[in-house]
């Protein structure tokens, strides 16, 4: 039987998921996470408490840990343990990304200057201390910009200001919203780069010894403009001409060269407009939250079966992708509040082609929207003959939605 290690930050989503995955193929599951979960004493010792911020100590852990129980592939499931794995693969001698090419996709500046020095179309940028003084630098910049965060995910943080009036406010919001996380491992500094207009796609896709194998490209059919860019709704297969989608492909491909990957699950964000793709973003690892569930391969096998397949050494079946659109929408949080209820859901669920509905916020908890808040209200996913079905049903179940919150 394989035994693969999992990096399961305690806030993901995707644990449920990913153990499943790993039921259905036999593979026995080693759960690496930051607290003791509550079943801790039920897993016959497959459970180490590990700190991903502290990446030499929880590699020592892991390496210590596979002497009485050998590990075949350590998974991170999230942004956060990324680094942890490849370092602990390494360490163990099995198929890893290079430590230095996963820290650079964790780091938005070290990124930038990797796609920069690859010939990738890449915006002007520069970084900043969070305790630098905004009024100085907002005369020498272009507008519209954007000021990020170098390391969270998830729109959190990422703020477009329009001209030198608003930046000293919006630089300060995000050095507030990066000063108080304290998921950034520490990391004082904001990423400050020009705006790039143009429709956003994003790509998942499985790397094997360095070979890019695109498994689907996501539309993003509502425009991302800002002032801040929260996600809403991903639909594929793609609507791009052939032509623009093996483009994208080929963009990708270079971009991961560019940072030096070279094995397991790769996500990718891209702008294209009249320049050209524009690479966002890659990291080495799959798409977040639960909207993996759009993605069926095969006789039915989930992406969080392919990945583990993958690194666990087993036999990869014929795995095209489904023939019907899917598609995912993430609920946004409008205002802040206190969850009360989500209304209407048994109205949503009921829109023909909706395929489910999660709300992972349960009542009594805060909804903090973004650019300061790290999570959705939930999940909810269709499937149509063609994606502008897919579309149009999430916007209809969409509709029926009603939040119901204290202030």
């Amino acid at each position: 039987m394989a035994r693969v290690l999992l990096l399961i930050p305690s806030r993901t989503y995707r644990t449920h998921d990913f153990m499943a995955a790993a039921s259905r193929l036999g593979i026995e599951v080693v759960v690496g996470s930051e607290h003791r979960p509550a079943l801790a004493g039920l897993m016959e010792g497959r459970h180490l408490r590990l700190d991903f911020q502290d990446i030499e100590r929880s590699t020592a852990r892991i390496v210590e840990f596979s002497k009485t129980r050998s590990l075949d592939s350590v998974v991170a499931v999230d942004d956060g343990g990324t680094l942890l794995a490849a370092s602990a693969a390494a360490a163990l001698g099995i198929a890893h990304n290079p430590l230095d090419a996963v820290e650079a996709a964790r780091d938005k500046a070290r990124m930038r200057e990797r796609f920069l020095a690859a010939g990738l179309l890449t915006p002007r940028f520069m970084v900043m201390a969070i305790d630098a003084d905004p009024e100085a630098l907002a005369p020498t910049l272009r507008y519209p910009c954007v000021v990020k965060p170098l390391d969270l995910s998830g729109s959190q943080g990422v703020v477009r200001a329009d001209s030198a009036n608003v930046f000293p406010s919006v630089f300060r919001r995000v050095a507030a919203i990066v000063a108080g996380c304290s998921s950034n491992g520490g990391r004082q500094s904001l990423l400050v780069e020009d705006f790039i207009d143009g429709k956003e796609v994003a790509v998942e896709a499985l790397l094997r010894r360095g070979e890019l194998e695109v498994l689907a490209i996501f539309d993003k059919p509502d425009p991302l403009n800002g002032p801040f860019f929260e996600e809403t709704i991903y639909v594929t297969p793609s609507r791009l001409p052939d032509a623009t989608q093996t483009l994208v492909a080929q963009t990708t491909a270079r971009a991961i060269r560019a940072l030096g990957l070279t094995d397991g699950p790769i996500h990718a964000e891209l702008r294209l407009n009249r320049d050209g793709p524009w690479v966002l973003e890659v990291a080495a690892r799959s798409i977040g939250g639960l909207c993996s569930r759009t993605l069926r391969f095969g006789s039915g096998i989930s992406l969080e079966e392919l990945i583990l397949r993958h690194a666990a050494g087993l036999p990869v079946p014929e795995h095209d992708r489904e023939r019907r659109a899917a598609g995912v929408m993430m609920l946004p949080i409008p205002d802040p509040g206190v969850l009360r209820e989500v209304a209407g859901q048994t109205e949503a669920r009921r829109v023909e082609g909706i395929d489910g509905l999660v709300i992972t916020i349960p009542p009594g908890e805060p909804l903090v929207p973004l650019p300061e808040g790290d999570r959705y209200l939930g999940f909810m996913f269709a499937r149509a003959d063609s994606p502008a079905g897919v579309e149009a049903a999430l916007r209809r179940a969409h509709a029926e939605l009603h939040i119901v919150a204290d202030a």
